[in-house]
């Protein structure tokens, strides 16, 4: 993908020293204005892979907005994901390989720079979730190597020297936010470094009265220079992504790379990756039978699944798209091949043996890449085939909800909450908040989702999370109640 027959070097010679000095690192920061673009090659796979990684982070930022966490629950959350999804250790660090790391944070952004600058509605959200990642780091990262990185820029601000200070030493203080005990303020205030800016590059600071403004300049207080940072990284992003946007139509002809685009987009509007990390993995090692399918539809699955469930025991058949989908649920859930076919064929009880093995059988093992080209297919979100939380209408959505899990303790006073997140487009924090209110027997509280906050993406593992917390308190000894 990223090719150039007169490359440029991929550091120049200031960039070289900053290098030395980090022990011959290619990336000597942690912290990351993305204002390089990644010039090597790099396979398709590695291209997909990088971006739907840093898609689950950005995903798991929205989700935490629209389940209006607080900054600090929010940074838990998100340093959780980025341990699990995409570790970007610091320079200290001397047991991991950080180039490593640093290049795969550094090629997924501009891999979802490329899938989210088509629109002013996506560039708006990837703006925010990106904005607010960098945030994250930032705060996170040791004092020392912030200011190695902001040293590593010019961020065009002039320092305030002490005469300046003492000249506006009244208005300064006046501004200045500190403990409520005088003294202790003063004596805060007067160890201040200021920094001077224009002050249309500091507006939240401005609104909030933090700044002292003279002539068109800013004076900002030292420990509020993180506003100027992450003003910049915003101004940056939003102007590298107008470019990008520019320059987008000369991909629509790779056949290879807009597909991947599109699903990354689509799979970003909708909240989440198209496809759980753990979707082509058996969930289940001991293996389910058929026979025992119903009852863990009835305790366990997400209502795309149940009511794809419910439609097949109404009707006693499934379209291919529906058939295909709750196949592959199964398989990943550990429904195994032979208990598969002993499933769908008494669920298809219709029709005859012939007909059976001749339309149908095949397609449940290719499922299990047992025929055709043999591949092991993962299991697919909801979002693909019909998420109820997406496609119903308010009253069915309504009516539905209470008939399905009412016994399991959701109450028609939750409802004006999951309806506020589902105009909001937040469908998979209304699926998430749904599994909080129906596994609150298990010790499930608001916010913490399928576990550590983490938000429900794929039916699978709504489904397998249940039945693991199923399986604990059975272990413990007391019983899950299902009417």
């Amino acid at each position: 993908m990223y090719k150039s027959n007169e490359r440029k070097a991929f550091l120049d010679d200031k960039d070289l020293i900053q290098v030395t000095n980090h022990g011959s690192l290619q990336y000597p920061h942690r912290l990351n204005f993305y204002d390089r673009s990644p010039l090597y090659d790099v396979s398709v796979e590695e291209f997909e892979t990088c971006a739907l990684d840093r898609l689950r982070i950005l995903a798991e930022i929205e989700s935490s907005a629209a389940r209006n966490r607080t900054w600090d629950e929010l940074k838990t959350v998100t340093n959780a994901q980025c341990l699990k999804y995409l570790p970007l250790h610091a320079s200290s660090a001397r047991t991991v390989d950080r180039d490593s790391e640093r290049r795969k944070d550094h090629l997924g952004h501009f891999v979802l720079r490329l899938a989210f600058c088509r629109s002013e509605d996506l560039r708006q959200r990837f703006v925010k979730a990106e904005s607010t990642l960098f945030r994250v780091r930032y705060d996170g990262d040791a004092t020392s190597e912030r200011e190695l990185f902001l040293n590593s820029r010019d961020f065009n601000w002039a320092a305030v020297d002490a005469a300046e200070k003492a000249k506006y030493r009244k208005e300064l203080f006046a501004c200045f936010q500190g403990s409520k005990n005088e003294s202790v303020r003063e004596q805060a205030f007067e160890s201040e470094k200021y920094f001077k800016v224009k002050w249309t590059r500091v507006p939240d600071l401005v609104e909030k009265r933090r700044v002292f403004l003279r002539g068109g300049w800013a004076y900002v207080p030292g420990k509020e220079q993180s506003s100027i940072v992450f003003e910049e990284f915003e101004v940056q992003l939003n102007r590298a992504l107008q470019l990008t946007a520019r320059s987008l139509p000369r991909l629509d002809e790779d056949t290879r790379i807009m597909p991947i685009l599109d699903n990354l987009s689509q799979g970003f509007l909708a909240g989440v990756p198209s496809e759980w990390v753990g979707a082509g993995e058996i969930t289940n090692a001991d293996g389910i039978k058929a026979e025992m399918v119903d009852d863990l539809a009835k305790k366990h699955f997400p209502m795309c699944m149940r009511t794809i469930h419910d439609n097949l025991r109404r009707d006693h058949h499934l379209k291919h798209f529906g058939r295909l989908n709750y196949g592959l649920f199964l398989k990943v859930l550990g429904v195994p091949i032979e208990e598969a076919i002993v499933f769908w064929r008494k669920s298809f009880d219709r029709i005859t043996d012939d007909k059976f093995n001749k339309e149908y059988k095949y397609n449940i093992r290719h499922s299990y890449g047992l025929e055709g080209k043999r591949a092991n297919y993962a299991a697919k979100s909801p979002g693909e085939y019909g998420c109820p939380y997406r496609h119903f209408s308010p009253e069915n959505l309504e009516t539905a909800l209470l008939s399905t899990y009412s016994s399991r303790g959701l109450s028609s006073s939750d409802l004006p909450e999951l309806e506020q997140t589902i105009k909001g487009n937040h469908f998979h924090v209304a699926c998430t908040r749904v599994f909080e209110l129906t596994h609150s027997s298990f010790g499930v509280k608001k916010g913490d989702g399928a576990g550590g906050g983490e938000s429900i993406t794929h039916p699978n593992q709504y489904a397998s999370r249940s039945m693991e917390l199923y399986k604990a308190q059975q272990e413990s000894g007391e019983a899950m109640v299902v009417d």
